[in-house]
């Protein structure tokens, strides 16, 4: 059936979607409680709704929404309440009632479609008249996108961010082509474009919706750290991409194939054969970034190096003398080269002196006056690296200064760093844009140490840089293999090491026995996360001393019972449970509280703070749902609106711990995480562990885990176009 009416007030509105519970005047003057998802509509507007009566249990008769449409307030109070309701600018309760008071009923059409006579109104001058035009103009523009946008499966979040970047252009580019919006909105993913473009009718074969495919699965590609794909690899994967959103239309590969040659027509795919591998597709971008960051390399390791003003052997042994540190012969060697050749790589695992190399290295080049900058991926890197060497180290973003409203580096070949000598640390967190970056800043002359461990994970973002340096042999390679015997008491270093060479740690000490290396045994998923909720809140804060936040959780996946998700939820629970009268902020299944933990989910360069960055909820607005996060000792405030950047990080993947370090780790580990059981990710859990690493889970996981070393090579052509380009050290 249908009502006629308009909303008295909203009783309710959901945060992050469009369902609303509202007061509604029917034009019988019969007041009903209607219930449903609207946007678009202020109080006071007149609506004609579309639904049915129901009773619930709760809250008893209320009528359902299923349409709606709008149209203009007809008596001058709703005309009144409409203008003065605050969602104008620059029409406030007090100017409103004086528009109607001299325009009557004509006042809307007036402010359409006369402004100028809005300087009839005492007080209003013909500047403010226009202004006042302008803002209705775009009121009434945002919500005819918002009403459009909803009506094709947009919540009002989404919605936002879409005129945000569209403006008035919304509907025209939404109709045309609904698929840039996952290139050019955040959040809205191939997925959703397509739900929309469905709604509008667009063909499952239409050319823009099989380019969108073919884009989306080069575009997941590269999350996976591939800089190519092989072209056949790509379109089954864009065919069956294309394919599960129905079952009546089979897109087939060989359909593909011309809308594959239109987006390299069109420039937004680069391909070319690469050796055995074939024709492969990458994404400009990342084409660019390996092209160059190879010439780049080839250029720096074929510039002379700049002599030393002093003598480097000499020094060394002076630097030993002066410390007392006395460098093993791989130390010294990696201290010598790293003081003498443009490009040096040192690798090892924990506990091989790697900190202690990279602070012989800044003394020496500093006597030498040589001038050193240090840098590292993320925040919590280079703040380890400054503590670790008594020097000054930044982020590599940092050091490059990053403009955010420009999107890219104050620091490039045009202005280079004004430096002899760059040192990076954890560096196989580096992608390859960020590494093609780092190296157009380094001006003729710089001598450049990448210092990382090339067992772990390879980075979040495309590309395997360490790797690929590596084997391309253009740079000097160190490899420090000597645990020191100080680091060789700890059974965290000795397990690492023995992960990292096939073999499986030793899992039988007593819990009782004090250690730094545990496995507790449970082979049931359910079981697993109880013990791991039960040693986050109480069993290792009592014995050992650490608190909840020291305590860091590191999983193999997002999903399933020990997925990121369920534990963070169990541990919220137990660490940081519900206080009364306390404000809360939803966000979709999450529940934010104040004092929880978490964690940035995208670099946020305006606000300062990273992918990965971890934090604590310091304070909520009730009202507004505004909340502000402690991260060390800034204070970063998120709107309601950019919650989508947080998580919970009581528990994290293993991948985003990469370059972090915590006082105590706990790794879930069993049969269930069977696709992601590979070496070099339980090789990087352990060593994020400074003084505690317990796995829980079953001994089976452990074993298949270690044995792994098979990880899914990422596609990339660094290494092979370095070798073209640079003679081999």
């Amino acid at each position: 059936m249908t009502l006629d009416g308009e909303i008295e007030r909203f009783v309710w509105k959901g945060e992050d979607s469009t369902f609303v519970v509202a007061r509604f005047v029917t034009t019988e003057k019969e007041v009903v409680t209607i219930v449903g998802d609207i946007i678009g509509v202020e109080e006071g507007w007149p609506l004609k709704i579309r639904g049915q009566w129901v009773t619930d249990r709760k809250w008893g008769k209320q009528f359902k929404v299923a349409s709606y449409q709008r149209s203009s307030p007809e008596t001058l109070v709703g005309i009144e309440r409409f203008l003065g309701s605050g969602k104008i600018k620059g029409i406030g309760p007090e100017l409103a009632r004086r528009l109607v008071a001299h325009f009557k009923f004509a006042t809307l059409d007036v402010i359409d479609r006369q402004p100028e006579r809005l300087v009839e109104v005492p007080g209003i001058g013909a500047s403010r008249a226009a202004g006042l035009a302008a803002a209705f103009a775009e009121h009434r523009e945002v919500q005819d996108v918002m009403v459009f946008l909803h009506g094709h499966g947009v919540s009002s979040a989404y919605a936002a961010r879409i005129y945000k970047r569209y403006g008035k252009d919304t509907i025209k580019i939404v109709r045309e082509n609904p698929y840039r919006l996952a290139h050019e909105v955040y959040g809205i993913g191939f997925r959703k474009a397509d739900a929309i473009a469905m709604q509008l009718g667009l063909a499952r074969d239409a050319p823009a919706r099989l380019e969108a495919g073919i884009l989306h699965a080069l575009e997941t590609s590269a999350e996976d750290g591939h800089l190519h794909v092989p072209d056949d690899e790509l379109l089954a994967t864009a065919s069956e991409l294309l394919g599960a959103a129905s079952t009546t239309v089979t897109i087939d590969a060989a359909l593909l194939t011309p809308r594959l040659v239109a987006l390299e027509t069109g420039g937004l795919v680069v391909r070319e054969l690469l050796g055995a591998r074939g024709a492969c597709s990458a994404l400009p971008v990342l084409h660019a970034a390996e092209v160059e960051s190879a010439r780049l390399i080839a250029e720096l390791v074929r510039t002379p190096p700049r002599g030393m003003a002093l003598d480097v052997h000499a020094a060394i042994h002076a630097f030993q003398s002066v410390t007392g540190l006395e460098l093993a012969t791989q130390q010294y060697r990696a201290v010598e080269v790293s003081l003498l050749d443009k490009c040096v790589v040192i690798t090892g695992g924990p506990g091989v002196g790697k900190t202690t190399i990279v602070k012989a290295i800044v003394h020496l080049s500093r006597l030498g006056q040589r001038r050193v900058a240090l840098a590292a991926p993320t925040g919590r890197a280079a703040k380890r690296l400054a503590e670790a060497t008594e020097w000054e180290a930044t982020t590599i973003h940092r050091l490059l200064e990053y403009q955010p409203h420009l999107g890219g580096f104050a620091r490039d070949h045009e202005n280079p760093l004004d430096v002899d000598v760059v040192i990076v640390d954890e560096a196989s967190m580096i992608d390859i844009q960020l590494f093609r970056s780092l190296l157009d800043a380094l001006k003729a002359g710089t001598q450049l140490v990448l210092v990382g461990d090339v067992d772990q994970l390879p980075s979040v973002g495309a590309g395997a840089v360490l790797g690929d340096v590596i084997d391309s042999g253009a740079a000097v390679v160190i490899r420090l293999t000597e645990i020191f015997r100080q680091a060789a008491q700890s059974k965290i270093v000795v397990s690492a090491h023995r992960i990292n060479q096939g073999e499986v740690p030793d899992l039988d000490a007593a819990p009782d026995v004090a250690a730094d290396f545990y496995f507790i045994s449970r082979d049931d998923p359910a079981a697993a996360r109880e013990t791991i909720v039960e040693l986050v809140a109480e069993r290792i804060p009592k014995r050992f001393g650490f608190q909840a936040h020291e305590i860091q959780v590191l999983a193999p996946m997002h999903r399933g019972d020990l997925g990121t998700a369920s534990l963070n939820r169990a541990l919220q629970e137990r660490v940081n449970p519900k206080v009364a009268d306390v404000a809360d902020v939803v966000r979709g299944d999450r529940v934010f509280r104040r004092g929880d933990k978490v964690m940035q989910l995208k670099n946020d360069y305006d606000k300062g703070v990273y992918n990965g960055d971890i934090g604590a909820i310091e304070g909520i607005d009730r009202d507004t749902g505004v909340m502000r996060v402690m991260y060390d000792t800034r204070v970063i405030v998120y709107d309601r609106n950019e919650l989508d950047q947080l998580v919970h990080a009581y528990a994290v993947s293993i991948h985003k711990s990469q370059g972090s370090e915590y006082a105590a780790v706990v790794i879930p580990l069993v049969t269930q995480h069977f696709v992601m059981l590979q070496r070099s990710l339980l090789y990087t859990a352990v060593t994020r562990g400074k003084k505690l690493v317990v796995i829980v889970g079953a001994r089976r996981a452990v074993a298949l885990a270690v044995k792994n070393a098979d990880a899914k090579k990422r596609y990339t052509w660094l290494a092979e176009r370095l070798r073209t380009l640079a003679p081999a050290n």
